[in-house]
Parts: C-alpha cells; sequence; structure tokens
C-alpha cells in the first residue's frame, strides 16, 4: 500500500502510532505472492514503512547469475554494451576531464581503472566516480522503463551506469571472475530499478533526480555483492547509502546533472566498503518514519518491492529502453517525427518559417531552455533539438558540441522552434511520450506528423544487434580505434566466460599503463 505525504501528515499529526508491518519476512512475503498471484500488501498501523532493508538484503545475498533467466543474462549484456558505449564517448567530456583530474590529484590506493583515452588507475570509489560521471556525461544511457501508467514514462533512472561503474571498480579490485561482474551488476540493476518504481512518483516531481537518488542503492547492492558482504554489513551499508543518496533535477543541463550520478556510483562502494569494516547505519535504513522511502518520497508502494525482487527482473519486464539521440529520452519521439518530416519533404532550412512542439508538461517542463548557450542546456531544449534535426538530418554526439550550439546557423534557427503545452495531449496521460511537430513552410503550407508512441530503442522498437553495435563503435571511436573497439565488443559479449574481469578492463583500456 501506498502512503502519500499529506496522509503521513495527517496521521502523525493525530498522533497516531507509526508503524507498518508487510506481512512476514522477505520468505513469507514471496509466499504470499506466489499463493495468491498478486504481490505482498502492508498493514496500515501509521505511517512507517517496514520490511523494504529485509527484502532488499535478502535479494542482494541470494541473488546469482546460475538462477537468472537467459533473457535476464543476455539482456545485461546488452545493456553492458550500451552502458561501456556511452562511458567511452562521455569520457571526452569537459565535466568528465574535470572528475579525471580530481581522481588523478587524489588518487591514493592503485584499485581500478578509470576508462578513457589516457586510463588512470585510482581507488575503486574515485574510478566508479570518474566512469559515472563519464556515463551519464552526453545523456545517452539506457533508461529506466514504467510498468504503470501512475509512473511517468522516462522519469525512473538511468539503471545501468550507477551499476555498472560501481561493479567494474569493485571487480577490478577484487579480482572478480566476468561472471561475478555480470552477477553484481544485474542484481544492481534489479535493486536500483525496484526501489525506484516503489517510492511515490512524487519524489521525481518535487524535484529529485531518481538517477541519483536510486542510482546508489544500485552501485551499494553490485559492490556489497562483490566484496561478499554478511548480512547485518549489508543493512548497514543500505543504511549508510540511505544517508548519501542524494541529485535534484535543478542541475538538469549543467555538469551537476551527471555528477548526480558520479557520485551515485561512487557512494555505494564507498558504503560497502566501510560496512565491509564494520562502520554502523541505523537499523533498517529503508524502514520506518525515518527511513529512506517515508522521508525522501513519502510513501512508497511496498507491492512492487517486497516479493518482487527477482520475480520479473525489471531489466526484461518492463525492460529499459536505450537512447537514439545524446539528450533526455523525452524528447526523442519527437525528434524522429521532425526527422520523418524533414527526409519526406526533403526540406531545407531556409524553406522552414516556424516549427511547433506540441506536448504535455511531462516533455515540456524538462526541455526548459529556450536560449541555449552550452551543448549541456541543448540536452533539455527543445528549439536546439528540432533545430539540429532540421540542420543536419541527425543529432548525435558529434552536434552535442558547444561550437555547433554557438554556430550562426543553429542561433537563426533556434527562435523559430517553440514548445506549445497541448491539453489534449496532456489529459491521454504520462505513460507515454506523446506530442504532434508541425511545421510552417515559407509557401504557406503547413506539414503535421504525430510522434510514434512507441519509443525507438524500448521493448516495442528495440534495437537490433547492428543498431546497437553501430552505436558502440561510434561512441568508441572517441577513444579507440577500430580493431580496438571490435575486440572490446566481443570481450564485453562473453563476459560471463571471462576468468577474470580485468581482461575486460584491458579491452577497454588497452592504454592502461
Amino acid at each position: 500500500m501506498r502512503l502519500n505525504r499529506k496522509e503521513f501528515l495527517t496521521t502523525v499529526g493525530r498522533g497516531a502510532a507509526a508503524t507498518v508491518a508487510v506481512a512476514g519476512l522477505p520468505e513469507l512475503a514471496a509466499a504470499q505472492a506466489a499463493s495468491t498471484g498478486n504481490p505482498p500488501k502492508a498493514e496500515v498501523q501509521g505511517a512507517a514503512i517496514k520490511g523494504t532493508t529485509a527484502a532488499v538484503r535478502q535479494f542482494i545475498a541470494s541473488s546469482s547469475l546460475a538462477s537468472m533467466p537467459p533473457a535476464v543474462v543476455e539482456q545485461g549484456k546488452r545493456c553492458l554494451i550500451d552502458g561501456f558505449g556511452v562511458i567511452l564517448a562521455g569520457s571526452a567530456a569537459e565535466g568528465s576531464h574535470i572528475l579525471r583530474q580530481y581522481a588523478s590529484r587524489t588518487a591514493g590506493m592503485k584499485q581500478a581503472t578509470v576508462l578513457g583515452k589516457e586510463p588512470l588507475v585510482v581507488s575503486a570509489a574515485h574510478a566508479a566516480l570518474a566512469n559515472g560521471g563519464s556515463g551519464h556525461a552526453l545523456d545517452y544511457d539506457d533508461t529506466q522503463l514504467s510498468s504503470t501508467p501512475d509512473r511517468t514514462f522516462g522519469l525512473l533512472t538511468h539503471p545501468t551506469t550507477p551499476a555498472l561503474s560501481a561493479a567494474l571498480a569493485v571487480a577490478e579490485q577484487v579480482g572478480a571472475s566476468g561472471a561475478q561482474f555480470l552477477e553484481a551488476y544485474l542484481t544492481g540493476v534489479e535493486v536500483e530499478c525496484k526501489m525506484c518504481e516503489s517510492i511515490d512518483p512524487n519524489h521525481y516531481e518535487r524535484g529529485f533526480h531518481s538517477s541519483g537518488t536510486f542510482g546508489v542503492f544500485g552501485a551499494t547492492a553490485a559492490a556489497a555483492k562483490l566484496m561478499k558482504l554478511t548480512d547485518r554489513q549489508i543493512e548497514h551499508a543500505l543504511a549508510i547509502s540511505s544517508s548519501l543518496s542524494a541529485g535534484i533535477r535543478v542541475n538538469f543541463g549543467s555538469m551537476s546533472k551527471p555528477l548526480n550520478v558520479a557520485r551515485a556510483a561512487e557512494n555505494g562502494v564507498f558504503s560497502a566498503e566501510i560496512a565491509s569494516h564494520g562502520f554502523t547505519g541505523g537499523d533498517d535504513g529503508l524502514d520506518g518514519p525515518w527511513g529512506f522511502f517515508q522521508v525522501l518520497g513519502g510513501g512508497a508502494d511496498l507491492g512492487r518491492l517486497v516479493g518482487a525482487l527477482g520475480k520479473t527482473w525489471s531489466i526484461v519486464s518492463p525492460g529499459v529502453s536505450f537512447k537514439p539521440y545524446p539528450c533526455g529520452s523525452l524528447s526523442h519521439p519527437s525528434m524522429d517525427a521532425m526527422l520523418k518530416v524533414v527526409v519526406d519533404n526533403d526540406l531545407k532550412p531556409e524553406q522552414i518559417k516556424a516549427v511547433r512542439l506540441r506536448a504535455g508538461r511531462n516533455i515540456l517542463d524538462p526541455l526548459r531552455y529556450t536560449v541555449v548557450k552550452t551543448e549541456l542546456e541543448a540536452k533539455f531544449s527543445v528549439p536546439f533539438l528540432m533545430s539540429a534535426i532540421i540542420l543536419r538530418r541527425r543529432a548525435g554526439i558529434r552536434e552535442f558540441t558547444d561550437e555547433f550550439v554557438s554556430s550562426p546557423e543553429v542561433q537563426r534557427m533556434l527562435p523559430k522552434v517553440t514548445g506549445v503545452r497541448d491539453e489534449a495531449i496532456e489529459r491521454l496521460g504520462f505513460d507515454k511520450i506523446r506530442s504532434t511537430v508541425e511545421v510552417d513552410l515559407v509557401d504557406g503550407r503547413t506539414l503535421v506528423q504525430k510522434a510514434d508512441e512507441r519509443y525507438r530503442g524500448g521493448p516495442d522498437l528495440p534495437f537490433t544487434r547492428e543498431d546497437l553495435h553501430g552505436k558502440f563503435a561510434d561512441c568508441a571511436s572517441m577513444v579507440l580505434s577500430d580493431a580496438q573497439a571490435k575486440k572490446a565488443l566481443a570481450g564485453i559479449e562473453t563476459v560471463d566466460q571471462m576468468k577474470s574481469a580485468r581482461d575486460l578492463v584491458r579491452l577497454l583500456a588497452p592504454g592502461r599503463a
């Protein structure tokens, strides 16, 4: 049962006891789900939440690659291909360079590798920080999908980057096998996704950046798995991470958006590391009136978490989406619609008088920049995203540069493009990305194209193997030669057969000292 913030405050105001008990421990909750076919319900006695820490701890401790369905393992490898590609490409970003310099200046232990043209070897936590920042620097990493309409499409997490960055760093640190690395990564993604979808959607709507606030738990789960923490240590690590969970949306369009994800990866490794040495956190850090879910979300739907972890894996159902463009996913169907108009009518920029993107606030509010000065702002700008398609008929990593954003041709086109809030589209709901592109031509015609509600790169229109390999090759070309990229790709696809995850690192960072 979900308790919203208003109900919580009302209950507290009445002075009622603040305890909610999940129907038994995770074992009983799972049994209930199996026997009834329904997820377990919480019994309300006040406004707290109980049982979530135990459920997450048990899943982390018991998950194993051998018991994961083949579809989960296969999709995990596809996500790793996408994730490693965007880390390599993102390592060339200015913000990533600053994080690399920070990691280099503060380097002490030589435990794990920061990927990039000039690989660094630093502490595991700093490697997770730097690789996590690179993974989200271009806003090109995968996106968690929602399973029900009340969880807004595109506003959950970028699940791979935190879990991958933490798992890679710790796997290299402890000398884990490729299979153990993959197991930890998949465990982290499942924890991150299920926790994120459980919290009241108000968490994101109030301005929290869930890739940061939940990415830390994916990273913690992955690190705890590889460090072989005890049950009690896992619970402490989760409580520590509850204090370190952070990220707000005001930083979208700046270097601090990827920093939210970078810190999530670093803090996950840090939480697991200090917990392994006896550092403690509060009992049941996810539970109770002062626990994570109540404090940061004002409530949670426990049936999406307790008894649900690993039952249907979020990575395959409802799945994740791969981004066709390195920018906010909410813009992608609209960009595809704009591309269709341009290509089908062979439009030249000088033929276009005005463009209107009609959409709901779920799209227009995050894509808030009308005046664009940097490529980071451009990722959240309707005028730029439409302009790039009009001018280049593509919007890839080579279009998202400060030079292109500030070019005369872009700056001339920007004022012609506007976003229009459409009440009819908004009334349809936010479970899909819905929009319509209207293009006024100088000859007096108006061309209209409705965006496809099926997200290209999502389960309804998935990337083919060739699509995914092509994206990896394009991203990896920022760092690796064609031959190196092919070897790295082959290594990712067979990572579970590698005796050591360090072998994969050597393929991804051939220049490593």
